[in-house]
């Protein structure tokens, strides 16, 4: 890890694919894909990294008063091929994506195994905003978000924060900082301290298989079997919804 570029910040190694069996050696030491288009794939770790303890997420005056008015719908691993790819989709017109096909095929292996995890928030049976990342022991790396509505991606983090706080969950990678993650609470802290935390939380024990399931339940309800199935029902009937 000490061989990581500064600059870039961060750059560790480029080429290999984005098998199975790479994306989880790489995830348990805190190394993760991250490539434009016509570039090879890039590994990376950064130093300082932004992390969010779950158990310190800080939610507004504001967001808290919407949060309690909300119409919203707020589901787990009900929609994770919606999910990943709205958040490909370019945030500004002309622009480009780092989620690859051979990346967005990568992670729908890793949900289809349990260990891909994404966050729904529905308005009026509209997929609104969300999430998706990846979870190895007690740790959860957030890849990316999206919003189509004010709020919807801050809903899904607020949610996916109480998820993983019940859950023991003492760690979220945001990898990449952005304002609104600080200001909810997200920090840096030297590399060498995260990979520390990793090592403490990767074997851990945390719920596996498909995560859409009542808010209140415990990790044992959690599935191993219907994970795929449930984001292939998700998308038949959000098709539906657009044909219609």
């Amino acid at each position: 890890m000490s061989e990581a570029l500064t600059e870039p910040d961060g750059l560790l190694a480029i080429g290999g694919d984005l098998s199975v069996k790479r994306l989880i050696h790489a995830y348990r030491h805190g190394i993760f894909p991250w490539y434009g288009e016509n570039d090879p794939i890039l590994w990376w770790s950064p130093d300082p990294r932004t992390i969010l303890v779950p158990d310190e997420i800080r939610i507004s005056r504001s967001l808290r008063k919407f949060l309690r008015k909300s119409p919203f719908e707020v589901t787990m691993d009900r929609d994770f091929r919606s999910v990943i790819h709205a958040c490909a989709m370019p945030r500004e017109p002309g622009g480009g994506t780092w989620l690859m096909p051979e990346m967005i095929s990568a992670y729908r292996k890793l949900h289809a195994l349990g260990i891909a995890h994404s966050v729904e928030v529905w308005k009026d049976g509209m997929l609104a905003g969300g999430l998706y990342g990846i979870a190895v022991g007690a740790a959860f790396f957030g890849e990316s978000m999206f919003t189509r509505i004010d709020n919807a991606s801050k809903i899904a983090l607020v949610y996916l924060c109480r998820r993983l706080s019940t859950w023991n969950f003492r760690l979220i990678d945001c990898q990449v900082q952005t304002d609104h993650l600080l200001r909810m609470g997200a920090r840096h802290i030297p590399r060498t301290k995260f990979i520390h935390m990793l090592e403490q939380l990767r074997d851990r024990p945390s719920p596996t298989g498909c995560w859409d399931q009542p808010w209140d339940a415990s990790p044992a309800d959690a599935s191993p079997t219907t994970c795929e199935h449930a984001d292939n029902m998700a998308s038949r009937e959000t098709e539906g919804r657009h044909a219609s």
